[in-house]
């Protein structure tokens, strides 16, 4: 699920980068076929893409609806910029990038309750600028997670990264 949800992002960043038709097919470098959809109202992205182990779908988009694992949700007050969101055969994936009026140590603290709740392994923090990085995982549910918080000009930008499938 890591390598198909990276895949996806970063086909669906190109995609939109390049100013690309509204939708349409391709082929990946490995011969799998995808389509994607760019709504060009509200910027949302979906994408499909075949591939051996099944089908991945993708949306991507600042109105795409949150939808966390249980027990984890948004830190109050957080304006979410983009949020995607990753299903694969048993697997699913959400990268949420947001701003918040609250300090990074805040979001870390809400966010290791919520992880350390869910019993998710803390295996790295780091701190630097101002902001840092927490992650893990639960090797017996196959939950993983990240969050990333930096102080900014606006409040702090944070990313949210949570997936979850087989262990």
């Amino acid at each position: 699920m890591r390598f198909a949800f990276g895949c996806a992002v970063a086909s669906v960043l190109t995609l939109t980068a390049c100013g690309s038709e509204p939708s349409g097919e391709f082929t990946t470098e490995d011969g799998e076929s995808a389509e994607y959809t760019i709504d060009s109202d509200t910027g949302e992205t979906s994408m499909t893409v075949a591939t051996e182990q099944g089908a991945v779908s993708m949306r991507s988009g600042a109105d795409v609806p949150i939808d966390l694992p249980a027990g984890f949700s948004m830190i109050d007050g957080a304006q979410v910029t983009t949020n995607t969101v990753i299903d694969q055969a048993g697997s699913r994936g959400a990268l949420v990038n947001f701003t918040t009026s609250k300090t990074p140590d805040e979001v870390f603290a809400f966010y290791r309750e919520q992880a350390e709740a869910a019993g998710i392994d803390l295996q790295i923090e780091t701190k630097m600028n101002g902001g840092g990085m927490i992650g893990g995982e639960n090797a017996a549910t196959g939950l993983v997670f990240s969050v990333t918080a930096y102080p900014g000009d606006e409040g702090t930008s944070a990313q949210l990264t949570i997936g979850e499938g087989p262990a």
